[in-house]
């Protein structure tokens, strides 16, 4: 980091905006394999919270490649540059007392620990969508399974990249056993018990 950039502190900070919001602030980081459900249970927790009026912010890995992250690939070394920047971002939004949902791959377990750290603790929510391979590839819900598997698209998590199921998430899913609804429920409930929202 260069000397001369200095981190400037402004009277207007977390503490009021999260007074202002009337919840507190956190990141819910949604991982597991292509076609687990992660964007889906994402969208539809950020509903559910909207129509309570908890300000929100939905990163989705897809739209994230469109803009902020348009100029990395697939390699590990991309993966991980990709995860920093959301995490900084997210660690922004969540300053800007939001309740962010991020709905990322993210296969690395450093590069998650890396998110969290950046965070104040009890922020980062990690949930794990363990929702099995065979079941994420028969949904295939963009035709990308069957692409790798006919060698189309390397570097795929699963197939021929490695996906590290999270240590110690603080939420578990099966999207192949929970409805949506049951996922969604679960979610609210946790952010209740830990005092997010009300």
């Amino acid at each position: 980091m260069d000397e001369n950039v200095v981190w400037h502190n402004y009277a207007v900070d977390k503490d009021k905006r999260n007074e202002h919001k009337g919840h507190k602030p956190c990141v819910l980081w949604f991982t597991g394999f292509s076609g687990s459900g992660k964007s889906t249970v994402a969208g539809a927790l950020e509903s559910a919270l909207h129509q309570q009026s908890v300000h929100t912010y939905l990163l989705d890995g897809d739209n994230v490649r469109h803009g902020l992250c348009k100029d990395l690939g697939f390699s590990d070394a991309d993966r991980v540059e990709n995860i920093r920047r959301v995490g900084e971002l997210s660690k922004l939004m969540a300053d800007a007392g939001l309740v962010v949902l991020t709905a990322f791959i993210s296969p690395f377990q450093a590069e998650r620990d890396m998110v969290r750290d950046l965070l104040d603790d009890g922020e980062f929510i990690e949930v794990f969508l363990d929702t099995p391979l065979d079941i994420c590839e028969q949904r295939d819900p963009k035709g990308l399974y069957k692409k790798a598997r006919a060698g189309e698209i390397k570097h795929f998590t699963g197939i021929d990249s490695d996906y590290q199921i999270p240590t110690q998430p603080e939420i578990v899913l099966d999207t192949s056993k929970n409805s949506l609804d049951q996922s969604v429920t679960q979610l609210v409930a946790y952010l209740k018990e830990k005092n997010i929202i009300g």
